[in-house]
């Protein structure tokens, strides 16, 4: 990295408060074959493979029945004491197979699309795992998106049944329920108890559930039948939809024990929504593969929530995302006085790359490092991970896990690829395709999917680097990537940089036009509570960039805002900063998190 020492933090088995499940990374690497995973559908009937099988039907029925499968916190009573309910896994047995014959009822069947839209409570759940059993495809859906997102969706999967709630279905459903054409049947989770079909035609998701068994036959479905349908986050434009396969769960599997490092007894929070791929991938199904136990916060982001969860739910695995990351970071180190985390083993962080401060910040204020790693929609799990056992080098995204082959590449003007063997020098990161999560499609643009591989490869569109010591360095996406008097900057950098310095609490840098370089970097930059946002700040943050990175990479102008615009799954949207900076077309903003930006002051240098 251009004028970063980069430093290290060192691991020893000193550091393990429980022996790690991945120990060996040379031999592991050598010796695995995705045969070696464990049969997860080995009692299915009809020698099938069913992700809901795996997650619940399985331990429903063995020695795990009565271990807490979900645990939702709910609110806070007015000692601030959490409130919490739980379902075992022979309950969330029960109830998800008594929505597999709602849904039969119906006349759903397998393939037939079933979306969700609502905020993270039991129903999600139960509609999720119980369409699996029965062989739909499901979609989920930020609840949190408008009208319009949620038509242009729908009518992208041509969804079958919507289940939501009555507040969302009134808001923003019901405005636009002619439109939806395809969907067959709307179902309300916490209709009215008297309600049934009603005049709006929706239909009440308990009163159906009661009057349904709890014992359905699950669906035959095979490793390579559509599970899930996920929607990228618009970081670039409009979103795609990527399929997934029941076999994905191998992959889920796997991730849980090499990069999580899920064992029997942990209590694992995954902090991301369901209408994401993380919250599925790992919010859903990966810590239910596992048989443990899995925290799920109803409510929205609030610092003093979270590290009371933490420490009152006695978490001892914890994925996040930057973002909130950086938000606690925000909040500064004497939100997290007065709380103790004495079970909290692991920590891990994805959805875009982490600073190194924030990895440092983890281990001062939680106890322990947070650990980056590395994946996207489309590999459906993840790919390159800093994982408990080895040295991390803050800033970087890890290293491959086993049964996954990383490429630095040039991608030619012909479309050829070639392989970068160098170390510490910029290309695309390509995988070598096989892995059992890899998305298996676009919906409806075969010609998209089908230009994202060459030559046995699964080009990322992300710019990387890999070291010597084979740990893979995020540069940025290769539209971000600035280009300036002959020099190819990535965004990631700079930012890292920025963020190093103690005022700054985020940052975000785009190229702007110049007559003269063709490009400059122009920063955009939220400060830490209790620092000034004026010209002297500025000066400091100029230079301060120019001593790490030196004058040709620096940020040229510095602008001063309240927030950035983050996509709902954590990603900076700097596609966005540019179009608002240039007066471009915005594009698709229907994954965006934040409001606009509040213009505080801009400086120029």
């Amino acid at each position: 990295m251009r004028g970063t020492i980069v430093t290290v933090i060192h691991k020893s088995s000193g550091d393990w408060r429980l022996p790690p499940n991945f120990t060996d990374y040379e031999q592991t690497r050598l010796d695995f074959t995705w045969d070696e995973v464990p049969e997860l559908c080995a009692g299915m009937p009809s020698g099938g493979c069913n992700i809901a099988y795996a997650a619940v039907d399985r331990h429903a029925a063995g020695s795990a029945a009565t271990r807490t499968a979900l645990r939702f916190v709910t609110q806070s009573d007015q000692d601030r004491a959490l409130v919490t309910r739980d379902l075992s896994y022979a309950e969330l047995g029960h109830l998800t197979a008594q929505f597999t014959n709602v849904l039969r009822s119906l006349g759903i069947d397998k393939g037939d699309r079933v979306f969700t839209m609502m905020d993270r409570i039991p129903e999600l759940y139960i509609t999720i795992l119980g369409a699996l059993r029965n062989g739909s495809v499901v979609c989920p859906l930020f609840s949190a998106f408008g009208p319009e997102p949620i038509a242009t969706r729908i009518d992208i999967g041509q969804a079958d049944v919507l289940v939501t709630t009555r507040a969302i279905y009134t808001r923003k459903i019901a405005k636009i329920r002619d439109r939806l054409t395809s969907v067959r049947y709307v179902i309300v989770v916490d209709a009215d108890d008297d309600d049934d079909d009603d005049e709006t035609g929706t239909l009440n998701f308990w009163r159906r559930m009661s009057a349904a068994d709890n014992v359905a036959p699950i669906e035959p479905t095979t490793a390579d039948d559509p599970a899930l349908l996920h929607f990228t986050s618009g970081t670039t434009g409009t979103p795609k939809g990527a399929i997934h396969v029941h076999g994905a769960m191998t992959m889920h599997y796997l991730t849980g024990s090499y990069a999580l490092d899920l064992h029997p007894d942990d209590i694992f929070w995954c902090t991301a929504d369901p209408g994401w791929v993380t919250g599925m991938s790992y919010g859903v199904i990966t810590p239910l593969l596992h048989g443990v136990t899995s925290i799920i916060d109803e409510s929205e982001f609030d610092a003093d929530r979270w590290y009371r969860i933490l420490q009152d739910q006695n978490v001892t695995v914890w994925y996040t995302a930057p973002t909130a990351i950086r938000m606690l970071i925000k909040a500064g180190p004497e939100a997290a006085q007065g709380y103790r985390f004495p079970q909290l083993r692991f920590v891990a962080s994805v959805g875009e790359p982490l600073n190194p401060e924030a990895v440092w910040w983890g281990k001062r204020v939680l106890g322990l490092p947070i650990h980056d790693n590395w994946w996207q929609t489309e590999t459906g799990g993840i790919m390159i991970a800093n994982t408990p056992a080895f040295d991390i080098k803050p800033g970087s995204m890890g290293r491959p896990l086993p049964g996954v082959d990383a490429f630095v590449v040039h991608r030619g003007d012909d479309g050829s690829v070639s392989i970068i063997d160098q170390p510490d020098v910029e290309g695309e990161l390509a995988l070598k395709t096989g892995w059992p999560s890899m998305f298996r499609g676009y919906l409806n643009q075969e010609d998209r999917y089908r230009k994202c591989f060459a030559d046995g490869m699964y080009l990322t569109g992300d710019l990387v680097k890999r070291d010597s010591d084979g740990y893979f360095w995020f540069v940025g996406r290769a539209d971000d990537v600035i280009k300036s008097a002959g020099h190819l900057i990535g965004p990631f950098e700079v930012e890292s940089a920025l963020t190093d310095h103690p005022a700054v609490a985020e940052a975000a840098v785009i190229g702007i036009p110049d007559p003269t370089v063709g490009e400059v970097v122009k920063a955009f930059v939220t400060v830490k509570d209790g620092f000034d946002a004026d010209d002297r700040l500025r000066l400091q943050l100029l230079g301060h960039a120019r001593k790490r990175l030196g004058a040709a990479v620096a940020p040229k102008h510095i602008e001063f805002v309240d927030s950035l615009p983050h996509t709902r799954s954590g990603k900076i949207m700097r596609r966005l900063l540019k179009a608002r900076e240039l007066g471009l077309p915005e594009g698709d903003t229907s994954t965006i998190e934040s409001a606009p930006d509040t213009r505080v002051t801009e400086a120029s240098q």
